[in-house]
Formats: structure tokens, C-alpha cells, sequence
């Protein structure tokens, strides 16, 4: 259709009026099978307590380890959306994909901890940025009156990375040593990722909705078309017509800045500390749970038995937030969940 805009793209409408189709399970799945797999941050405490075992860690150098890769999610998840902003959703998955792996190679090769806590850190930049990236991006691609559910469903899978990762150590641990195990622990999720980059640089489209912003509205439109098109053929049916609502003005970007001002600032603060405190106990669970069952003289293969077992809560209560999630408004659904 033609507006006001050059070639008329209005992105975001058309795909808010999309009808639920294959097309939008196939970017769940591309997005969902890149979160879950990406788990280097997920098998920490497996990692430190394997390395435990071998004489590699003490008190000391688990709390730099955990640390060092908290700081270089934070660093990547605050650079992670900057630069994608600027180079697109999809080149932003791919690269940050990259970064992620290239370091988990390198850290499963690790000559001692020192080398280890710093590739740590790098796998930290890039699957901060990652998070960031898929998360976000995928958003761009779901309808309004349902992106709740889709979000929920995609963090349902991811979360399953948890006690899968957990499930795997636990097979692995009387089949081959420690010295081999936290190593195997970094190569698998390596190669899975890099599975999931071949099929996002083959299967996934640029968001039309960025290139929009960014003013590349002839891309955007052979974006949005080849969707409209593959979502015609699969439903049989005519698109329901496009509702825009305007102010005739094209989309910018809004600076940064802007989070600090006003009602975004609020937002910004409640959101950050709902965060931190959620993160907090979360990647403190992760990654010093195993150690503390080993130094409560729990074995080695125990430890990660009841580490297994304790991971399984998230996927769960992600299955109940995906049936609510957009039944009960938000803010209602948030308290709620932070009183719990």
C-alpha cells in the first residue's frame, strides 16, 4: 500500500495485523533454539565445581569467576543494544553468536584458571549481547495483542538450558573425567550455537521495523512483502487490511538519553531493580550451588544431582506466566509475581 511515508512501508502495522501463522513459529523457533542453547553461563557452577575437583579453584578465584562474568554480561548487555541499533537485528544475532563461540572454543582449551576467568569474561560480552538481541529483536517480528505470550514461550525454552545443561553434566560425570568434563560442558553448547547462527543467517529476516527506523524503506517494504506473501500462502486466506494510526509524522529514534528523563526514567529505575535483585539470586544459585554442596562434603556427582534437580523450577513457572501472561495486566501480573 502507499501512505505518507516513502513507499509506504508502515511495518509495524502490517505486522500487527498478521494473523498467527507458521511464519511466526518458525521466527519463535530460530529465536527460542538460539537461547537455549547458549548456555555458558548455565553450566558456571557445573564448570567450578568440576574444577573444584581437579584443584583448579578455591573460594577466591569462584567469586572472581562468577564476577568477571556478570561484568562482562553488563558490559555486553549495555553495548550489545547500542551496536545493534546501528548494524540490525539479525547482523547483531550473528555477531554476537560468533563472539560467543569463538570464546567458548578458546576457554574449553584453557591452560589454567587465569586464562579461563579471562575468556569468561569475553563469553559474558557476547551472550549479554545476545540476550539482549534476541529478546528484544524478537518483539519486533510478534503482533501486539499477543507479543506477551510469544515473549513468555521463547523464555519458556530458553530456560529449559538450565536443567538440560545440568542433565548433561550429570550423564557425563561417570563416563569421563573432570579434566575432560568442564571442557565437553563448553564445546557442546559451542557447537549447538554455532547451529543455530547458520540457521539465523539462512532462515532469519531483517526486522522490517528497524529498517524502517533507520530510514531504508524500499528494504523494509521487500522485507514485509516477502512475509505478507509467505503468510497468505499459508493460511489460504486474504490479509485482514492494515489499521494505521499516525500522526503523519515518519518514526525516529529516540536518543538514550531519553531513558533518563521523565516517565522513561521511572521505568528505567524499577526495571533495573527488579533486575538486580532477580539476577542477583538467580546467577548467585547458578553459579556457587554445587560448590556448596561440595564443601558440605557432598561428591562431586550428587552435587550436580541436586543442582539438576533444583533447576527445573524456572521452566516451570515460565509455563504459568505463558498462560496469563496476556490475560492479567501487567503491572497487576508484576507485583504479584515480586510478592511471590
Amino acid at each position: 500500500m502507499k501512505g505518507r511515508f516513502p513507499d509506504g512501508t508502515y511495518s509495524g502495522a502490517r505486522l500487527d495485523r498478521l494473523p498467527d501463522c507458521r511464519w511466526h513459529s518458525s521466527m519463535f523457533a530460530i529465536v527460542a533454539f538460539g537461547l537455549l542453547v547458549c548456555w555458558s553461563n548455565a553450566v558456571g557452577g557445573l564448570i567450578l565445581a568440576q574444577l573444584k575437583e581437579l584443584g583448579w579453584t578455591d573460594n577466591s578465584t569462584t567469586a572472581t569467576f562468577s564476577a568477571i562474568t556478570t561484568a562482562g554480561m553488563f558490559l555486553g548487555a549495555l553495548g550489545g543494544g547500542i551496536i545493534g541499533d546501528k548494524i540490525g537485528r539479525k547482523n547483531a544475532f550473528i555477531l554476537y553468536e560468533a563472539i560467543h563461540i569463538i570464546a567458548m572454543v578458546v576457554g574449553a582449551f584453557s591452560p589454567n584458571m587465569t586464562f579461563l576467568i579471562a575468556c569468561r569474561f569475553v563469553m559474558g560480552v557476547g551472550l549479554g549481547a545476545l540476550l539482549v538481541t534476541l529478546f528484544a529483536g524478537f518483539t519486533e517480528y510478534m503482533p501486539g495483542r499477543n507479543r506477551g505470550t510469544w515473549s513468555s514461550r521463547v523464555s519458556f525454552i530458553g530456560n529449559w538450558s538450565y536443567p538440560l545443561c545440568s542433565l548433561i553434566a550429570m550423564g557425563l560425570t561417570p563416563l569421563i573425567s573432570a579434566e575432560w568434563n568442564w571442557r565437553v560442558q563448553l564445546l557442546i553448547p559451542a557447537v549447538l550455537s554455532l547451529m543455530a547462527t547458520i540457521i539465523a543467517w539462512r532462515r532469519f529476516p531483517e526486522s522490517p521495523r528497524w529498517l524502517e527506523s533507520r530510514g531504508r524503506y524500499a528494504e523494509a517494504e521487500k522485507v514485509m512483502r516477502a512475509i505478507e506473501e509467505g503468510v497468505v500462502l499459508q493460511t489460504g486466506k486474504p490479509l485482514p487490511p492494515v489499521v494505521i494510526e499516525d500522526d503523519g509524522k515518519a518514526p525516529r529514534a529516540v536518543p538514550y538519553s531519553a531513558l533518563l528523563t521523565g516517565v522513561l526514567l521511572k521505568r528505567v529505575i524499577l526495571g533495573s531493580f527488579v533486575l538486580i535483585a532477580m539476577n542477583v539470586v538467580q546467577y548467585t544459585l547458578i553459579n556457587w550451588l554445587p560448590t556448596i554442596f561440595m564443601t558440605q562434603g557432598i561428591n562431586l556427582k550428587d552435587s550436580i544431582v541436586l543442582n539438576t534437580m533444583s533447576m527445573f523450577g524456572a521452566p516451570f513457572g515460565i509455563f504459568i506466566a505463558m498462560l496469563v501472561m496476556d490475560k492479567i495486566p501487567r503491572k497487576t501480573m508484576g507485583v504479584g509475581l515480586l510478592v511471590l
